[in-house]
């Protein structure tokens, strides 16, 4: 199911069995129909074979089907696997509402994302410093296709500074940004939940 948010930008809902069920229920869906996470993504390169060589010969995706307009590639992970890179060269867009800033890797721990950081420095890449988020550590490059990506370690995690079971309760900042609160919270849009009307009805059907 194809869509657009309210800031313009598209999205899509793939069925897929691949990847743990969600742990979560609300609303009358039940965890056995729940989102289970980020399916993949679609990539528009200014270059898009500098862009497919970085995917397969830096990163080490496998390159599992083509058409005309998309190569599809897939990672080693179970879910957030799938990557489409459309052929066309496309423009470089302009950063704003409706657009996405980059595109992230995952690594274990910190000794894994040096070891990337080597790898991709080694392959002619330009890796940044280690970018302390407080949730996780980051490096970033940009490759010839003008895409930037992230490749971020999964700890410590988003409960250093809320128990688990009440994450996205409240909103949470880095110490460095504590002092910016006001204003963040007067340009936030406050994010809500809704419980429709129709989920009753739904929820016999799911």
């Amino acid at each position: 199911m194809r869509f657009r948010d309210a800031a313009g930008l598209q999205l899509e809902l793939v069925e897929r069995a691949e990847g743990r069920a969600s742990q979560w229920a609300f609303g009358g869906v039940p965890v056995q129909h729940a989102i289970k996470g980020f399916g993949g993504g679609v990539l528009f390169s200014t270059a898009p074979t500098k862009t497919e060589a970085v995917l397969e010969h830096i990163l080490g995706l496998e390159r599992i089907d083509a058409n005309e307009e998309y190569i599809r590639f897939r990672s080693t992970a179970d879910l957030g696997n799938i990557v489409d890179l459309k052929l066309e060269a496309m423009p470089r867009g302009n950063m704003g509402a409706g657009t996405v800033h980059h595109i992230a890797w995952r690594a274990r721990d910190d000794e894994d994302q040096q070891e990337w950081r080597a790898w991709v420095r080694a392959q002619g890449q330009a890796p940044t410093p280690v970018q302390d988020r407080n949730y996780f550590n980051a490096i970033y490059f940009r490759e010839e296709g003008s895409i930037l990506f992230e490749i971020a370690t999964d700890p410590p995690g988003f409960a250093v500074d809320e128990e688990p079971e009440h994450l996205g309760e409240a909103l949470k900042l880095p110490p460095q940004y504590e002092k910016y609160r006001a204003q963040i919270e007067e340009i936030v849009e406050p994010v809500t939940v809704r419980i429709l009307e129709e989920d009753n009805e739904h929820e016999a059907y799911f």
